[in-house]
Parts: structure tokens; sequence; C-alpha cells
């Protein structure tokens, strides 16, 4: 990759690099958050899109009044929460309220640090579009938030699970490009990856560990469905579910494909075994990255992700068995992310270890 592609001034690089760590940290900590006000069913108890307004919570009984009364009117009160007291209301209320005004203070805290860089210059090619392009998908995951809760404010008493879905992806594209981009800044020297690093047909860790990315962010999908279908609540046994290694209706809605996505059984099994099949990936990857010859970097990653593998399914087991409580639902949620930076931080020094190799 050409040197302009990336700070030619050692200082603005680090700097910019320490910058990308912060964000990846801030928009963990925002999926974490979100992940909460899933959880508790928190996420409807907002039902207005106020992006400045909105900042301010209600500041009098009469304005405490006027949100209950408007929460009401929505079908998660009237066929879930009917007879609910204003306290309680008030519990959910400040959950979701905590989550937009976090993404709001996490979008001002990367915006205009953002822009400064940007204004001052000598990025280089590569990180300008990749800045561009995270504040691009802050906005679009913005929008995605209002249009997922949009989605339960008239005939659902539930968000939908495809646009919880589509909410969750964007914020892990956000998250990975963020801690790829610190890592491609912290690398010395940046500019010694080459198209060959992945492509090159002698890198099996790397195309390993790329699969292996890949196959957490499946699973985590997977995970979006059975929370936005509260499926983890329905089958709290392991390994079998209904004393079933498939359970029985598997195939309960026609077409077929709905399955996959809108039917209890099917939505929790199949997040159960990818659940199982990314723990032996990251087992397989902590073995190829412990052989002799890779580098000190690739050893640590690789064993990273592989505890970090085995956490997440004890973690997952864990949360099923005793009924989803939400603080451990929530450590599995932020399992996921680690594991899928981790990945992401092997594959990078997979392809660093590679380039040197080449140079």
């Amino acid at each position: 990759m050409p040197a302009h592609a990336f700070p030619a001034d050692p200082a603005l690089r680090r700097r910019a690099g320490r910058w990308f760590v912060v964000w990846t940290v801030l928009l963990f900590i925002t999926v974490i958050i979100g992940g909460v006000t899933r959880l508790t069913e928190s996420g409807l108890s907002i039902t207005e899109w106020k992006p400045v307004s909105g900042v301010l919570p209600p500041l009098s009984a009469e304005a405490w009044a006027v949100e209950f009364e408007k929460y009401r009117q929505i079908p998660q009160y009237q066929e879930v929460n009917r007879g609910m007291s204003l306290a309680e209301f008030q519990r959910i209320f400040w959950v979701e309220w905590i989550h937009r005004l976090w993404a709001r203070i996490v979008g001002l805290a990367i915006a205009i640090p953002a822009l400064v860089l940007l204004i001052r210059g000598g990025l280089g090619r590569v990180v300008t579009r990749r800045i561009l392009l995270l504040l691009g998908l802050m906005a679009v995951q913005g929008f995605m938030g209002w249009y997922m809760v949009a989605s339960g404010l008239s005939e659902r008493t539930s968000v939908s699970p495809y646009r919880l879905a589509a909410h969750l992806s964007v914020a892990l594209v956000l998250v990975g490009l963020a801690v790829w981009t610190a890592a491609d800044l912290l690398a010395r020297p940046p500019a010694m990856f080459e198209k060959r690093g992945l492509g090159d047909p002698a890198n099996r860790l790397g195309r390993l560990a790329t699969g292996f990315v890949a196959l957490v962010a499946l699973t985590a999908m997977a995970g979006a469905f059975v929370a936005g279908l509260d499926a983890g609540r329905a089958y709290n046994t392991f390994p079998l579910m209904g004393g079933r290694v498939v359970p029985a209706g598997y195939w309960g809605l026609e077409p077929w494909w709905r399955n996959l996505f809108e039917h209890v059984p099917a939505v929790q099994f199949n997040h159960r075994l990818l659940g199982i099949v990314t723990t032996a990936a990251a087992l397989i990857v902590w073995a190829v990255s412990a052989r002799p010859g890779r580098s000190e970097k690739v050893r640590f990653w690789g064993r990273a992700t592989g505890l970090m593998g085995l956490l997440q399914i004890g973690l997952g087991v864990a949360t099923l068995l005793l009924l989803v409580p939400i603080h451990l639902a929530s450590l599995h949620q932020a399992g996921a992310v680690v594991l899928l930076c981790f990945g992401l931080l092997l594959l990078h020094a997979a392809r660093r270890e590679r380039a040197t190799l080449h140079s």
C-alpha cells in the first residue's frame, strides 16, 4: 500500500491511532447499553424521536404524565404492560433515555475530533476515507435506531427482530472499522501491508482468521434474532432442547426460510449451533496461531481469541440455564463484541506477519 495512504508524521499517526482506540471503547459501551435497553424492554418507552429537544428528560409531574400517556397508546403497554404504574414507567424510560443520551454524547465525542483531524489534514488517503465512512455510518446508525423503535409503536409489542439485527450489524461494523484502523495506525510501519498479505495462498492463518471473524458476526446476528423474539426464555436446558437435539417443530412456519428468523425453536437452535461451531473455530485458531515460528502478536491474539471463545460459550450457557438474567445476558453480548475485536486483531497480526515474511 502506498506510503501516502497513512499519515507520514509518526506523531500524528500515533495520535490518530489512540483516538481510534478511544472511539472503539466508546462504541463498545454504546453496544452494551443498547443490549441492556433491549433486555429490559425499555426501548419503546420514548415514543418520539427528538434529536435536539429529546436531550432533556421530563422535568415536572405534568411532563411525566404526558410521556406516560404517549406510552399508554402503543401496543406494548396495552397488551403487555397494562396497569403499569408511573414509577414502573419511569424505570424503563430512564434506561432508554440514557441509551439515547449516551449515543448523542458518543456521536459528538467522535465527530468533533474526527472533523478536527480531517481539517488539519495529513492523515493519508486510507484514514481519511475511514473517518468519513465512520461518520456516515454513525448517521445511518442513528436513523436505524429510530427505524427499529418505530416498528414497535403501532402493531407490534416489541421491535422488529429484522430491524434489531440490522441495528446491531451497523454497530458491529462501526466497532470493527474503529479497531482495525487503530491497529493499522499503531502498527509500525502501517505501509507494509500489501495485497499479497491476505490473498497469499500460503497465508492459511489469515484466511482462517477471516473466516472466524465472519463466523462470529454471523453468530452475533443470530443472537440478535434470539433477543428480538425473546427466544432465550423458551428452552432453558443444555445441550438438549425439550429433550431433543433438534427441537420439535423446527420447521413450523411456511415458507421454510421464515423459520430461520421468526420461529423460536429454530432461532434458538441455530444460535446454539453457531455458538458451538464458533467455539470450536476459536480453539482451532488458537492452536494454529501457537505453532512454532509465529510472531509474538499472532500468538498473543490467538490465545486471547481461544480463551475468549471458551468464556463466551460459558456465558451463553449460563445465561440460558439461569433464564436470561440481565447481567449475564449483557456480559454475553459484550463477549460477542470482544470476541469479534480479538478475531480482527488476530487477522491484522497475521497479515502483518505475512507481509514481514515477504518483505
